[in-house]
């Protein structure tokens, strides 16, 4: 499904957030711009995509830094994201974020952009990308949630009756675009992803919230070899 609306995937994003996503991106580089200036910190963007939230991780790394890695499962995606991050610090790897190619401990941060809720088991997601962190390390998914109240009205209305029909005339792929909101509607909520995060193991976990809760950022990091064991309260940041 992804390998066939890899052609149109920029355009539709773009379109359908009315160009939102990019602040989205840049917000959620910002949040780890400490360890993105470390020139030997170790990078993953996981689901990566097209690239975009590559661009903008690259964007503020050194130009001595350690190249970005960007994995996908997506082979088409990938092409797309080789011709955007032509010339720049990164390494291309078709990768399952269930299983990634990399050791235990060799990461200093990872992050992803709208594809954490399309694994096929958010835990072992979690797990799996505690393994390869560093102690310390830190892990960034950038999401879609529902927001409350009224504009959770108004999202979910666009989300579940526009989105599709406009996806699908565009895309030509009605499937994809009516598999989106189905898959915002089961990714667990707030609260709920931050508990699964701290069963997985994750430390300091936090969520942002962006433009009114329709999309946020879950934070996390894997303990540090003075902190093993410690287990803080979950937060919920509203900033």
């Amino acid at each position: 499904m992804f390998d066939r609306i890899a052609p149109r995937y920029d355009l539709l994003n773009h379109m359908l957030s009315c160009n939102v996503d990019r602040t989205w991106w840049w917000r959620t580089a910002r949040r780890f711009r400490p360890i993105l200036a470390r020139p030997e910190a170790r990078v993953l963007d996981i689901c990566c995509g097209t690239g975009d939230m590559t661009l903008a991780l690259l964007r503020r790394r050194p130009a001595n830094g350690a190249p970005v890695i960007a994995a996908d499962f997506s082979q088409e995606m990938l092409v797309r994201a080789r011709k955007k991050l032509a010339g720049r610090r990164v390494e291309l790897v078709e990768a399952d974020a269930l299983r990634l190619p990399m050791a235990d401990g060799s990461l200093d941060l990872i992050t992803t952009a709208f594809g954490f809720r399309n694994l096929a088991n958010y835990q072992a997601g979690l797990v799996e990308f505690l393994r390869v962190l560093a102690p310390g390390g830190e892990l960034g998914i950038l999401d879609f949630s529902e927001p409350a109240g009224m504009m959770g009205e108004v999202f979910r209305f666009y989300f579940r009756h526009l989105l599709p029909a406009i996806g699908s005339r565009i895309s030509g792929d009605a499937l994809a675009y009516g598999y989106l909101p189905s898959s915002v509607e089961r990714f667990p909520a707030p609260p709920a992803m931050l508990e699964l995060m701290r069963g997985a193991g994750f430390v300091d976990v936090l969520w942002t919230p962006y433009s009114f809760g329709i999309a946020g950022l879950w934070r996390g990091a894997k303990p540090g070899n003075d902190d093993l064991g410690h287990r803080p309260q979950v937060a919920v940041g509203w900033n």
